[in-house]
């Protein structure tokens, strides 16, 4: 066999997976060794249903018989008579796989239901020891599909081959509905890339042209990017619809009806990053009107939503308002009753306190005045002035002076009852100190005598307050 059948059997085997080299060399035979026609017979026939051929064309976009003039600006070239690309519109069926992706969202939503309640009732064995714990796996939230898990591993791939995060081309990590479905909800096109990991002129076109500053950053603002190998599922089975015969290949799409996509610019072979750009702004000015008239009726859509909305807000609340003001009039009244009885409870409590505290006062200067009482008598009377006799001056903090006569066999406590007796002082922590020296007679002072304390024949004292 040549080499060049080897080569086109080897890459046959990897796209479609089989592992029988003799019944691929046989599918490849009956179709000429035309590897691009074996290619989508073999996709086409494994397809569910013939209505979803991933290559079915519309005549034009008015769905109408006979040729379509856009298509023929459309026709595959060589590389070396390659006319300068132009806008051309071009409806294409979207394969049976994207179609059943928005059905998925669906059954998707109601197996979510199932999965979640699934989880709470397996949880609780878990709890009481009837099933047996699961794995990590098993306790993902919520799975993702196998087009996300695709989208996600291209972008993870193509940032690590061309660059980290950030440089280059945005794509999204979603499946190809997804991401149509955003650039609906964003009023953007979708630019669309099928990567070719084998072809020769790849990597030179992802880090010179979609890495390049000026096309990723025109591209970042006005498309939402897309892209897929066609080593993986869902970028071969695209590959097939937009029927890429040239690598690299990209494209500029946007949603239709009935499961259909538009095909406004498809790119292929290499490209500079100036050439790509061109190509790129052209479309973004003619399809700019449609993108706006699009944008200003949802606009629209959604103000008359707004306005229907307000409108039923305005009229439930008419019909509630007299409800509202019933039950105003009813708490205000209910409010005004119970100020009326907290503050009949507070003066009640206030004279209450009054009472307490002036009883409370009139106990305090009782006791106070049963002390000085006490300590007045237990002072005795005062001695006549003798040797043995001490004077005593005391100072208090208001400038009063008080002056009494002590025996010197008197303890300091003596003067301490003194002070007591006398309604000089109302505060019950003091001390009595001498200024020169400066003493402190503090309690372990207090059965000393007034000789012993050196305050005979005569001492001045002052009352220090304790804070």
């Amino acid at each position: 066999m040549a080499e060049g059948f080897e080569e086109k059997l080897a890459y046959f085997q990897a796209i479609t997976g089989l592992d029988d080299p003799d019944l691929c060399a046989e599918i490849l035979s009956a179709h000429n060794w035309d590897l691009e026609l074996a290619i989508s017979a073999f996709t086409s026939s494994s397809s569910p249903s013939s209505s979803t051929n991933p290559s079915a064309f519309t005549a034009g976009v008015d769905g109408g018989g006979g040729s379509n003039p856009a298509e023929s600006s459309l026709a595959r070239q060589d590389a070396g008579d390659r006319a300068a690309p132009g806008l051309a519109w071009k409806l294409i069926t979207l394969p049976f796989y994207v179609v059943s992706g928005g059905i998925g969202l669906i059954t998707g939503a109601v197996g979510l239901g199932v999965w979640i309640a699934g989880g709470v009732l397996s949880r609780s064995l878990n709890l009481l020891g009837f099933a047996a714990p699961r794995g990590a796996e098993a306790d993902r939230l919520i799975p993702v599909s196998a087009s996300t898990a695709e989208a996600a591993d291209f972008v993870a791939t193509f940032e690590r081959d061309f660059g980290g995060a950030g440089a280059g081309i945005r794509f999204v990590a979603e499946g190809f509905m997804d991401a149509l479905q955003r650039s609906q909800r964003e009023y953007k096109l979708l630019f669309v890339y099928l990567h070719s990991p084998d072809h020769p002129d790849v990597p030179a076109f992802c880090s010179g042209c979609l890495c390049s500053a000026p096309v990723a950053a025109f591209v970042n603002e006005n498309f939402v990017a897309w892209g897929g190998s066609i080593r993986r599922t869902e970028g071969f089975k695209m590959s097939n619809s937009l029927k890429a015969s040239r690598f690299p290949f990209c494209a500029v799409v946007m949603s239709s009806t009935n499961q259909r996509i538009v095909l406004l610019q498809q790119i292929e072979g290499p490209k500079s990053s100036d050439e790509m750009l061109a190509i790129l702004q052209r479309v973004i000015e003619e399809c700019t009107p449609s993108l706006v008239t699009a944008r200003l009726e949802a606009e629209e859509r959604r103000n008359n939503q707004r306005l229907r909305e307000e409108q039923d807000a305005a009229y439930r609340a008419a019909l509630e308002a007299d409800q509202a003001r019933e039950r105003q009039r009813k708490e205000e009244q209910e409010r005004l009753e119970r100020e009326a009885a907290e503050a009949e409870k507070k003066r009640k409590e206030e004279e209450e306190a009054r009472e307490r505290a002036a009883r409370e006062a009139a106990e305090k200067e009782a006791a106070l005045a049963r002390r000085r009482q006490e300590k007045a008598m237990s002072l005795g009377i005062e001695p006549e002035k003798g040797p043995d006799v001490t004077q005593v001056l005391v100072r208090f903090p208001t400038g009063e002076r008080k002056e009494r006569r002590f025996h010197s066999s008197a303890t300091i406590s003596s003067l301490y009852d003194y002070v007591d007796s006398l309604d000089c002082l109302k505060a019950e922590k003091y001390s009595l100190v001498s200024n020169f020296p400066r003493v402190s007679y503090g309690p372990e002072k207090h059965s000393l005598t007034l000789k012993e304390a050196g305050l005979h024949p005569q001492a001045s004292l002052f009352v220090e307050v304790d804070s």
